[in-house]
């Protein structure tokens, strides 16, 4: 009896250890074990340094930013183009403008103040460079010391032109800056003189006899020009200053080489005297693409 009493304490202290051990591999069976039978065990650490994923860190982690510079753009760049991507289309030029004209010089002797417009188209080179086929036309008016020699009641002068005409851009990268502008062509000046002439006319169902200025006497001419000037500009719509819309205001000499008249008679009116030359300073206002 004495021994079997010393053996249960030993019996159960093998029975509690055995317990424990028994518990401790059925627990990490479970971990090791996946929960659904289907899926495959979880991979071990030497399996998932094998796999094929790659972590990009660095200037690759993501794409290059757009370059501000190069000349492309989506569908509402605006840009300005001039040795960039975008093609022809963002290489041609285009301008309108008009506004006040002024005689100078002994020109002011023959040719009163008026008024110019301005269209023109050509090429963008560069940001800093563009050639343009410039067309205006000028109609001022004539002093009344001529308009009385000619023995006329008014009159007028129309001189159209079609001339080359670069212009160069000195802040190009601005939003603001300054531009000169020069060139020459072909001018054609028609000084006319008129007289208040009966006119009929007819309002809905009703006519009657007016009157209104009709040429009777001019002189013409075809010859060299050149004009030389500049202005300010300020492009908008671009984020870097590089918008191809822009407003302009600016100031040029034009000089047509127009002969003398001394002592002619323009289609029977009076002999009339009119001085070589035209000199003339065109203030104009407008947009250039």
């Amino acid at each position: 009896m004495s021994s079997a009493r010393w053996l249960s304490p030993l019996w159960r202290s093998a029975f509690v250890g055995t317990a424990a051990l028994l518990v401790a591999g059925i627990a990490n069976a479970q971990i090791a074990t996946p929960s659904d039978s289907g899926h495959a065990a979880a991979p071990s650490a030497a399996e998932s340094s094998s796999n094929n994923l790659v972590f990009v860190t660095g200037s690759d982690a993501l794409p290059a930013a757009p370059d501000p510079g190069n000349g492309s753009g989506g569908q509402y760049d605006n840009k300005s183009g001039g040795g960039g991507n975008g093609g022809w289309g963002s290489k041609i030029a285009i301008e309108a403008g008009g506004g006040y004209d002024l005689s100078t010089g002994n020109s002011s002797n023959y040719v009163n103040s008026g008024w110019d417009l301005t269209i023109g188209g050509g090429l963008h080179f560069n940001r800093a460079l563009a050639a343009l086929i410039e067309y205006q036309f000028i109609s001022d008016g004539l002093p009344s010391a001529v308009v009385t020699e000619a023995g006329s009641q008014t009159g007028n002068v129309h001189i159209w032109s079609l001339s080359f005409d670069p212009v160069f851009d000195l802040i190009p990268k601005s939003s603001n800056g300054v531009y000169v502008t020069g060139g020459g062509g072909f001018y054609r000046k028609v000084t006319n003189f008129q007289d208040a002439e009966p006119q009929q006319y007819c309002y809905y169902f009703y006519c009657g006899t007016g009157y209104a200025n009709q040429t009777v006497g001019h002189f013409s001419s075809n010859q060299a020009g050149i004009n030389v000037g500049g202005g300010f500009r300020h492009k908008f719509l671009g984020m870097y200053g590089d918008g191809r819309m822009e407003v302009f205001a600016e100031v040029r000499f034009v000089d047509v080489f127009t002969p003398a008249i001394t002592g002619k008679s323009p289609n029977g009116l009076g002999n009339t005297t009119i001085g070589a030359g035209t000199q003339l300073l065109p203030i104009n206002f407008g947009l250039r693409f």
